[in-house]
């Protein structure tokens, strides 16, 4: 017992600090997102809170009691708000989104005036609702986490730190938890789940904390937010091409022209920062218009044109022998990577080969050739 309440004080005071950091917002981006975030996580904590507080009230129908449920059960919906600020930034909250209070407001009344019915079936009922309720916001965080994944690589040529994931992961845990949990209580009767649940949790906790607080800010000063998600809905998934014309056909050309010769002569890729604002700036260009070339010239999204010629980059310094005293990470921070994690992946995505692989059948080539 003395292990597990050991335990639930290092989850507890994981989630409140990380609360504290968050509501304070000590990165400094993502204001609003991580406010709520910051609120989710005090919420979250309370799950552990209650035990070591005041186990003796948890079976109770007493106003701390439904107070406190009912602050749980509102721990979905701090979640999915925060993840719309993150993925939606210029989100404003109205009338139309007044239905996510329905179900808080249905457990609300049910703790306040339980129906006359069996206690143990009453009981089940909640947890059935509870579970559904929670399962329902993970589901559409999820959704949401995956859009952004792909909204993120039309505005910016890197994707660490800003993509979410840790959020994705958060996700799994909870319907992973739910599941084992839920099968459990129906399967045995017995106790001792309760400690393996929590180390579980131990770990999300902490990694949460670690991903969360390194998390960057995700969409570029000087962007217009709903012009690229508006954007985004447009575009055709088949062959990422627009559906709607924004420059006509004989100036897109020019413009592709202009794009190409930019790339090959200025070589903006190498900056480990591009993103479509400032190649936008430097191409005299609205990011909408640019991203429209991109899309409809190429054939391709920003992610994946920038990266094309960072990996072109790549290659020929991976063949060059006078790079061959160089680490293969240094050759992809040369070439405008600012990962070895980002850089291994793209470059074993466009050409099946790691960049170690590629240089050791290059060096092979040039030993035959020799």
């Amino acid at each position: 017992m003395e292990t597990d309440s050991f335990i639930i004080v290092l989850i507890v005071g994981g989630l409140l600090l990380l609360s504290f950091l968050h509501l304070t917002n000590v990165t400094s981006v993502n204001r609003r997102a991580n406010l709520l975030f910051g609120v989710f996580t005090f919420q979250w904590s309370t799950f552990w809170l209650d035990e070591l507080l005041f186990p003796e009230y948890l079976n109770t129908t007493n106003a701390l009691f439904v107070i406190l449920r009912f602050f749980q059960f509102l721990v979905p919906i701090s979640f999915i708000l925060s993840v719309k600020f993150y993925t939606e930034p210029d989100t404003r909250l109205a009338w139309k989104h007044a239905w996510i209070a329905v179900a808080p407001v249905i457990f609300l009344l049910s703790l306040l005036f339980p129906p006359r019915i069996n206690t143990e079936f009453f009981n089940f009922c909640s947890i059935i609702f509870f579970l559904g309720h929670s399962i329902f916001y993970i589901i559409w965080a999820h959704i949401k986490i995956l859009k952004h994944q792909r909204i993120i690589k039309s505005i910016h040529s890197y994707t660490e730190n800003i993509d979410l994931s840790w959020i994705k992961y958060i996700t799994y845990s909870f319907i992973g938890a739910a599941i084992v949990v839920a099968a459990y209580n129906f399967l045995t009767k017995a106790e001792p789940l309760n400690i393996y649940i929590n180390l579980f949790f131990v770990g999300v906790v902490y990694l949460v904390a670690f991903y969360s607080l390194r998390q960057k800010e995700i969409f570029p000063q000087g962007m217009e937010l709903s012009e690229v998600l508006g954007e985004h809905a447009l575009i055709d998934k088949e062959n990422n091409t627009p559906r709607i014309k924004v420059v006509d056909d004989s100036e897109l050309n020019i413009l592709k022209e202009r794009l190409i010769e930019l790339m090959e002569n200025e070589q903006p890729y190498l900056n480990s920062e591009l993103n479509l604002v400032k190649l936008a700036e430097q191409m005299g260009l609205s990011t909408h218009q640019l991203s429209y070339v991109i899309n409809s010239a190429f054939g391709e999204n920003f992610f994946n044109f920038i990266n094309r010629y960072r990996v072109r980059k790549a290659k020929e310094l991976l063949e060059n022998p006078e790079y061959d005293r160089f680490n293969v990470l240094v050759i992809g921070y040369e070439s405008g990577f600012n990962s070895k994690t980002s850089f291994n992946t793209t470059f074993k995505r466009m050409t099946k080969h790691t960049p170690s692989e590629y240089r050791k059948n290059a060096l092979r080539s040039n030993n035959r050739e020799n």
